[in-house]
């Protein structure tokens, strides 16, 4: 009999005995973070650094003089220029890249392991950097640097989320995931600011110091992840049973036998079972497996949703949005925004630590939609296009809800996208499935990068009504069709998905082994009353 009952009596429950020499029992989960967690997180974080810099420096670089000599297009006054489709594509190959890498990474994942294809990705971005950083007029060799680039930073978007959702300790593993947005927005910032910094160089080093330091990065991660362990369901699916003990100690900061490393592997060992028992895996099954066309499908429109809330439309082309407004420094309102950025996301891993996903990811989309309606209607009916000078008091209307956007974006659907597609797939799936959805996320950016000059030069502002529209249709999705998965184990996940728990009263599911948690922990004496009345719900509801 399928045992589906409410979530009501887990908040009187004591999660950990706290002196259990007592009692004579382990606490089933360790109370305390290990530092190892924590490193592995940042480490692998390096990889979302990558990906912000890549993405944040791009802007700046359109409005420097000597980059636009170079790479742009000459008017018959002797001015320079970058058409539409020049520009577009030199911003989107990165995206045309990223989707490429993206799409194999989860093969590479599954035959080199998450460490080796993390490293080789991270090397593969240097000879990228190197195509880029060599050119010295052909804006088609720099377009194709990115496109190699961008190959090494789409693998790196899906292997890091991955190896950090499989290894991470369960009380910290969303804001280890959502670890992953914060160093995006720290490579934003950073690009942002160094590109301030050499923009008044009139040789090549206004651009090329802010290109190559894309290289040392890509070196700190792919030598740094060789130190870390590898992922402990990689390691127990591939038959390196002890290493997986060992890891998952390790990271749990406990003893190999301590009970809380016995429960996990077990829960790993009884997954992969059940998913070793069937025919050998083919492609088709991330659509006709348990419940995996719900998933697959599911996890690619919340990837591909967080780039349609429209955050790199700021990211991509802000430089050149605020230029517009009629400021006399553009860079430094994209430090502003960056900053905003940071900060915000900093407060994005209390949200995934803290609140639960599908509150977080609703609130943000609301939030989004209404500074999205305000910027589209304020800019394209008060600002003066031909000369914003005229109209002030609009242009710092845009730069305030741009700012509450970002700030919106960054403390949900920022960080909170990756934690949540991290944890949507069984293990079995999970390489293919993060793969193509990552892609999904890849092809809109694509698309965004690619179309928004057209797009902004046909309708201006009101560009900004397609991305309200997305936020708030990601706000029906999310509350009809997203299970709460804050404080469950990877493998709890997929049952819940596999028994089809209602999304909307997910958060008060409770499964088997937490209702047997009640019967078999020792009970205080200052507790007895209440566990009692706890045994008694539970009898009642079975």
């Amino acid at each position: 009999m399928k045992l589906l009952t409410r979530r009501d009596n887990r908040a009187s429950h004591p999660k950990s005995i706290t002196d259990s020499t007592d009692v004579g029992v382990m606490p089933r989960r360790p109370t305390k973070v290990p530092f190892m967690a924590i490193w592995l997180g940042i480490v692998a974080s390096i990889g979302g650094f990558m990906f912000g810099y890549v993405s944040g420096q791009i802007s700046g670089f359109f409005a420097m003089d000597d980059y636009l000599r170079r790479f742009g297009q000459q008017n018959p006054d002797g001015t320079y220029f970058f058409s539409a489709v020049r520009q577009g594509t030199i911003v989107s190959l990165l995206c045309a890249g990223s989707l490429i890498g993206s799409l194999i990474a989860g093969d590479l994942a599954n035959r080199l392991g998450r460490r080796l294809t993390i490293s080789s990705s991270a090397l593969f971005c240097c000879v990228g950097t190197v195509i880029e950083i060599s050119s010295s007029s052909s804006w088609a060799q720099f377009a194709v640097g990115r496109l190699v680039n961008g190959v090494g930073i789409g693998s790196l978007s899906v292997v890091v989320p991955m190896y950090q959702s499989e290894c991470a300790p369960l009380m910290i593993r969303g804001t280890l995931v959502a670890s992953y947005q914060l160093f995006i927005t720290l490579g934003i910032w950073t690009a942002e600011m160094v590109n301030w910094g050499t923009e008044t160089k009139a040789s090549t080093a206004s651009w090329r110091i802010p290109n190559g330091l894309s290289f040392l990065w890509a070196l700190v991660l792919g030598i740094g992840i060789l130190f870390l362990p590898e992922s402990p369901r990689y390691a127990y699916g591939v038959g390196r049973i002890d290493e997986a003990r060992r890891v998952i100690a390790r990271l749990a900061g406990t003893d190999e036998h301590h009970r809380t490393v016995t429960d996990q592997l077990t829960e790993i060992r009884v997954k992969h079972e059940a998913e070793s028992a069937g025919a050998d895996r083919v492609w088709h099954e991330i659509f006709t497996g348990p419940r995996m066309f719900y998933r697959t499908v599911l996890g690619m429109i919340l990837q591909a949703g967080q780039q349609l809330t429209g955050a790199n439309f700021f990211f991509y082309y802000g430089t050149t949005v605020f230029a517009a407004v009629g400021l006399s420094n553009s860079y430094v309102t994209q430090i502003i925004l960056g900053s905003v950025n940071v900060g915000c996301t900093f407060a994005g891993l209390y949200v995934a630590q803290k609140c639960g996903r599908r509150k977080a990811l609703m609130a943000g989309a609301a939030w989004m939609f209404v500074c999205f309606m305000v910027y589209a209607f304020v800019g394209h009916f008060a600002l003066n296009h031909q000369n914003p000078q005229l109209t002030p008091a609009a242009g710092n209307v845009l730069i305030v809800f741009s700012c509450l956007f970002i700030a919106a974006f960054a403390t949900t659907w920022g960080p909170l996208v990756w934690a949540v597609v991290a944890e949507l797939y069984p293990a079995r799936y999970r390489a293919p499935c993060m793969a193509l959805a990552t892609a999904s996320n890849w092809f809109f950016n694509f698309l965004i990068s690619l179309f928004t000059r057209f797009t902004t030069g046909a309708i201006d502002y009101l560009y900004g009504l397609v991305f309200a529209g997305c936020c708030a249709a990601l706000f029906f999705i999310v509350y009809f069709f997203v299970i709460e998965t804050k404080d469950r184990s990877l493998e709890e996940i997929d049952t819940m998905y596999v028994l089809g728990v209602n999304p909307i009263t997910s958060a008060k599911w409770v499964s088997t082994h937490e209702v047997s948690d009640l019967d078999t922990t020792p009970v205080l004496p200052q507790r007895e009353e209440e566990t009692t009345r706890q045994r008694k719900s539970k009898e009642s509801i079975v």
